[in-house]
């Protein structure tokens, strides 16, 4: 009898353990909705749109350009801010280029790896030292969490590297 007590006991006490760790959650949520509001954060469950009006280009180049490598490229961007990766806010996002492929779908996570380049220090130029042939270039911009603003937010150019 005494360990029925006893199980029923720590039953007790570790439901009780529950309903608090939920009340303290849901707590922290509601706190950290008002924060995401207050600091302008999205939701990590939904992505942020861009206006109707932004857009993404090569400051410096232009498509069929023939450059050397090294060869500098600026990313240039209307209508949304660069910010670092990380966080999600409305209206910021970072760059990425994407070599010898087409622009990410919207939502879609641009990979990362030698021909996916990201960007997330919030840079709005690099150099890029690619040998010698035709290059498809395309500049991406993402959310925080490296997610695609899709086509709208993409810019692809051709270039010759001598």
């Amino acid at each position: 009898m005494k360990k029925i007590s006893l199980m029923l006991a720590l039953s007790l006490a570790a439901v009780a353990c529950q309903n608090q760790a939920s009340q303290e959650e849901s707590s922290s949520q509601e706190n950290n909705s008002t924060t995401s509001e207050e600091s302008n954060e999205t939701p990590a469950n939904q992505q942020p749109t861009a206006p109707a009006d932004a857009k993404v280009f090569f400051a410096n180049l232009s498509d069929g350009d023939t450059l050397e490598s090294p060869f500098l490229v600026e990313f240039g961007v209307e209508g949304m801010e660069v910010e670092p990766a990380g966080e999600v806010h409305e209206g910021k996002g970072h760059h990425h280029i994407i070599i010898n492929n087409q622009y990410i779908e919207f939502g879609g996570t641009v990979p990362s790896d030698s021909v996916n380049i990201h960007y997330g220090g919030g840079q709005t130029s690099d150099s890029l030292d690619l040998n010698p042939g035709k290059y498809t270039l395309t500049m991406q911009f993402a959310d925080g969490w490296h997610r695609s603003y899709g086509k709208q937010l993409s810019k692809t150019i051709k270039v010759m590297v001598k």
